[in-house]
C-alpha cells in the first residue's frame, strides 16, 4: 500500500495514500484494533449533519470564508449521504469522548473540500480540519450532539413507524380473533376462559405503552450538548452558536433540536441516553414476552398446546424432515435480550460522567442506536412474517375447553367454593368434564347451569350463572 506522509501536533505519521482522513485518524486506526467495527451509519451520519450546519453557522457569523464554507458543506452533505463511509475506520472502541471519530470527520470533510477546491489532499490548505470544519466546536460537544441527533432521528423515522405497524398488526388480530373463546393460563396453570382477541388486545395494548414511553423520553434527547465547546462555558465560540446550531440542525434533520439549557449537565452526563435506553428495554421486555406467548401458543402442531398456528418460512431441522420452527418469535427475542443486555452498557456508561465530560461516548452511542435499529426491524419482520398469516385453531381450542377443570370457577359464586373444588378434584380423578359432572349432580337448575358455563359469558365481567 502506498502512503503520504502528514503531520500533526504530535509529529509526522503515515496515512494511505488515497485516504481522505488524516494523521490524527490514522493514528487512532493504529492505537485501537479492537473490534472492527466503527460507531455505524447514523452517527457518522449525525457527524456529516453538525458539520454542515457548523459551516453554515460560522458564515453567518463572519468566522468563515464563504467559498471555503461552500466546499466544507458539499462534502459534509457526501457524508450525510454515506460517500465517504469507507474513510471512517476509527473503532467504536477509542477514546471516551469520541474525539478520534470528530476528528475523523474533521479531516475527511477537509480534504474532501480540498479536492472540491482542487487541492491536494493531506496538504490542510485551503482547508484545514481544525481551524476550519472544527471551528467553534470540540469534540466535547460535538459527540454528545451527534448522540442526541442519530438517535432522534432514528427513532423518528424508523422505530416508531415500525412500532405503529407491529401495534396495528396487532390490533387486527385481536379484532379478528375476538369471537374465539379458550381457557386462560395463570402459573402456566389452566385458567378462566379469556377470549383470543382480548390475549392479543393486551399485546397491543403494550407495544403502545411503549411507544408512549419512547416519546416522554424524546424531550430530553432533543436537547443538544453543542455551544459549550471544552467544558461547558462555551469559550472559543459565539454566544448564539448552540442556538443556531439546534436551529439548523432541525431545518436540516426535519426533527425539533433545541440548545441544552445547561451545558456543565449535557457534556458531564448522558441521563437522556440512559432514559431512553431505559425505555426501549421496557418496550423489548414487552416484545419478548409476546413473541414467547405466541411461540408457544403455537407449540406443536400436535403434541403441543397449538391454539395458533404459525406461518412456516423455512424449513425447521437439518435432521427432522418436515419439521417446522417459530423462528421469526425466536429471531425477535433475540433481539430483546441483545436490546436488554445494551441498556447495561449505557447504564454503566451513564456512571462515567467524571467531572465535565463523560468518557463512554462511542460505546454508549453504539448501544442505543443499535437498540433503536434492532427494534425497528424486529418489529417490521414480526408484522410481515409472522403476525399477518398467523392463524388460530379453532378446532384444538375447542376441544381443550371442555376439559379444563378451571370451568368451576363460574359454579364457585352460586354453590360455594369448596363444593366448586370438590367438582374440579373429580373431574381431574374421573376423566369426567366438569360440566359433565355438574349437570350429572344437578348442583343447579339446568337453565342455571346453562348460563354459568357459557363460555362467552365468563370472559366478561359479572357472575356468568346471574341474569
Amino acid at each position: 500500500m502506498a502512503y503520504r506522509i502528514e503531520r500533526d501536533s504530535m509529529g509526522e505519521f503515515k496515512v494511505p495514500q488515497d485516504a481522505l482522513y488524516g494523521a490524527q485518524t490514522a493514528r487512532a486506526v493504529a492505537n485501537f484494533p479492537v473490534s472492527g467495527e466503527g460507531v455505524g451509519r447514523e452517527l457518522i451520519r449525525a457527524l456529516g449533519q453538525i458539520k454542515y450546519a457548523a459551516a453554515k453557522v460560522n458564515v453567518d457569523f463572519g468566522h468563515l470564508d464563504p467559498e471555503l464554507a461552500g466546499a466544507i458543506m458539499q462534502a459534509a452533505q457526501e457524508v450525510i449521504d454515506g460517500a465517504h463511509d469507507a474513510h471512517f475506520q476509527v473503532d467504536v472502541f477509542q477514546t471516551g469522548s469520541g474525539t478520534s471519530s470528530n476528528m475523523n470527520a474533521n479531516e475527511v470533510i477537509a480534504n474532501r473540500a480540498i479536492q472540491l477546491l482542487g487541492g491536494v489532499i493531506g496538504s490542510k490548505d485551503p482547508v484545514h480540519p481544525n481551524d476550519h470544519v472544527n471551528y467553534g466546536q470540540s469534540s466535547n460537544d460535538v459527540f454528545p450532539t451527534a448522540i442526541h441527533v442519530a438517535a432522534v432521528t432514528s427513532i423518528e423515522h424508523k422505530l416508531l413507524p415500525a412500532m405503529d405497524q407491529l401495534h396495528a398488526g396487532l390490533l387486527s388480530k385481536a379484532e379478528a380473533f375476538d369471537a374465539i373463546v379458550k381457557i386462560g393460563r395463570t402459573h402456566l396453570q389452566d385458567a378462566t376462559p379469556i377470549r383470543l382477541g382480548q390475549e392479543f388486545s393486551g399485546y397491543a395494548s403494550q407495544v403502545e405503552h411503549g411507544i408512549r414511553h419512547i416519546k416522554r423520553a424524546m424531550w430530553h434527547l432533543r436537547e443538544l450538548a453543542q455551544g459549550g465547546t471544552a467544558v461547558g462555558t462555551g469559550i472559543n465560540t459565539h454566544p448564539e452558536f448552540g442556538e443556531r446550531i439546534a436551529k439548523a440542525l432541525s431545518e436540516l434533520t426535519g426533527s425539533d433540536f433545541y440548545e441544552a439549557p445547561n451545558h456543565f449537565e449535557a457534556q458531564a452526563a448522558q441521563d437522556a441516553a440512559v432514559a431512553m435506553s431505559g425505555a426501549l428495554k421496557t418496550l423489548a421486555s414487552s416484545l419478548l414476552k409476546i413473541a414467547n406467548d405466541i411461540r408457544f401458543l403455537g407449540s406443536g402442531p400436535r403434541l403441543g398446546l397449538g391454539e395458533l398456528e404459525i406461518p412456516a418460512v423455512q424449513p425447521g431441522s437439518s435432521i427432522m424432515p418436515g419439521k417446522v420452527n417459530p423462528v421469526i418469535a425466536e429471531s425477535l427475542i433475540m433481539v430483546c435480550a441483545q436490546v436488554i443486555g445494551n441498556d447495561t452498557t449505557i447504564t454503566l456508561g451513564g456512571l462515567y460522567g467524571n467531572f465535565e465530560l463523560n468518557v463512554m461516548l462511542p460505546v454508549m452511542a453504539r448501544s442505543l442506536l443499535e437498540q433503536i435499529t434492532l427494534l425497528a426491524n424486529a418489529a417490521v419482520m414480526f408484522d410481515e412474517k409472522l403476525l399477518r398469516d398467523l392463524k388460530a385453531n379453532e378446532a384444538r381450542i375447542e376441544s381443550l375447553n371442555e376439559n379444563s377443570l378451571s370451568l368451576a370457577t363460574s359454579l364457585a359464586p352460586l354453590i360455594g367454593y369448596d363444593a366448586a373444588a370438590q367438582l374440579a378434584k373429580e373431574s381431574y380423578a374421573t376423566g369426567k368434564t366438569v360440566r359433565e359432572l355438574a349437570f350429572e349432580k344437578q348442583v343447579l337448575p339446568e337453565d342455571q347451569l346453562e348460563l354459568a358455563l357459557d363460555l362467552r359469558r365468563q370472559t366478561e365481567p359479572g357472575v356468568p350463572g346471574e341474569e
